[in-house]
């Protein structure tokens, strides 16, 4: 009778096993710029903690490029949506130039609907980088075109509005969007008839204004756009990307840089708020690279008196955070290269996929640089 003890929880655990629940949904969250060094200066500079601290699980994310050790937004955010890494500069595409399937491709072709949430351009390098495929980011007209004319794409929400009406060859983009491929324009996002199932709110000609200038557009903006996708009954994926950190920290403007943390933290409230209520969703938090040399010293060493200190007006090789909450949510600990995440969603969702699970195999830029020590 002992020896049936084992047997009898060994069958007993791979039940439960089988029974693990998959995301059906998918909230995928960027902080551009945003590593460690601008979540807890945020939390310093505020006196609270940030939704951050409220997820299970937690890893780290090496953000190498293939062509560089540090990467851009373009091939950074590529990598997060795609399973290769690519060079700067490039959207959509790898290193030879061959258009490469997003997550919002492959969950789309899976029947699900999909949107994108910012506070940037609609084809700035991120949000580009999950429904455009050219090999310059800033190739900002075509881009518009391709998300005018994307068959995947069910909610836009964000700024850049003259890529569609100020154009170099004179067309109206938006009403071409309306009258021939089935979106509806909104300018603000005030009385929008979320029943929709393709609509595009584009609310600033050029990047959205600054936070809290520009109010509570981002969770306003998550909460808008889940109100539309949770209708559809085989899920959907919502990338939301906090993209003005970047900015902040480019510019070494530290309340810019708190503001715009918080306000993404806020966006990720909602996120989660909303996967506790629903117990099918996934929701992913991570960043496409560090921007500003961030760093919180004590010029006098004392101990004491810490002040904001950046080593940089670009970005930095330096690893950044990811966050993960729901089912599959185990998936996303420990150290892992930016191209895996795309896998690790689609095994939370028990889709199957075709990317290696680790990129240790795939080329990626060697660090480069001068380690020689110095004296203190």
């Amino acid at each position: 009778m002992l020896l049936l003890i084992p047997l009898f929880f060994s069958c007993g655990s791979k039940e439960k096993k089988a029974e693990q629940p998959h995301a059906k949904n998918v909230i995928y969250m960027i902080g551009d710029g945003m590593a460690l060094p601008q979540v807890f200066a945020t939390m310093l500079a505020t006196g609270d903690d940030l939704a951050f601290c409220q997820f299970p699980y937690i890893g780290v994310v090496d953000t190498r490029s293939k062509s560089n050790t540090i990467t851009d937004s373009a091939a950074g955010g590529t990598a997060l949506a795609c399973d290769e890494k690519t060079k700067n500069g490039m959207v959509g595409m790898n290193s030879d130039t061959v258009a490469m399937p997003t997550i919002l491709d492959v969950l789309a072709e899976q029947g699900k609907s999909t949107g994108i949430v910012v506070t940037c351009y609609s084809g700035h390098a991120t949000p580009a980088d999950f429904y455009a495929k050219v090999p310059k980011r800033s190739m900002y007209e075509e881009i518009a075109v391709q998300m005018a004319e994307s068959d995947k794409l069910n909610v836009m929400i964000a700024g850049g509005r003259k890529h569609f009406t100020q154009r170099k060859d004179s067309i109206n983009l938006l009403e071409r969007m309306e009258n021939e491929l089935g979106w509806t324009i909104y300018d603000t996002l005030a009385n929008i008839n979320t029943d929709c199932m393709k609509y595009a709110v584009l609310a600033d000609d050029n990047h959205m204004p600054v936070y809290p200038d520009r109010g509570e557009f981002l969770p306003d903006g998550v909460k808008t756009a889940l109100e539309t996708l949770e209708k559809d009954e085989d899920g959907f994926f919502l990338m939301v990307e906090g993209s003005q950190i970047d900015f902040a920290c480019h510019a070494h403007d530290s309340v810019w840089m708190v503001n715009e943390t918080v306000d993404f933290s806020n966006a990720v409230q909602v996120a989660l708020d909303y996967a506790r209520t629903h117990d099918n969703t996934l929701v992913v938090v991570t960043a496409d690279h560090e921007t500003g040399g961030l760093t919180m010293i004590d010029r006098k060493g004392k101990y004491t008196n810490v002040e904001f200190d950046y080593s940089t007006g670009s970005h930095t090789c330096l690893p950044v955070m990811i966050y993960a909450y729901g089912p599959g949510a185990e998936l996303f600990t420990g150290w892992m290269q930016n191209n895996e995440v795309k896998a690790r969603i689609l095994k939370a969702c028990n889709i199957e996929s075709t990317a290696v699970e680790s990129a240790s195999d795939q080329e990626i830029a060697p660090v480069m640089g001068n380690f020689d020590s110095k004296p203190d």
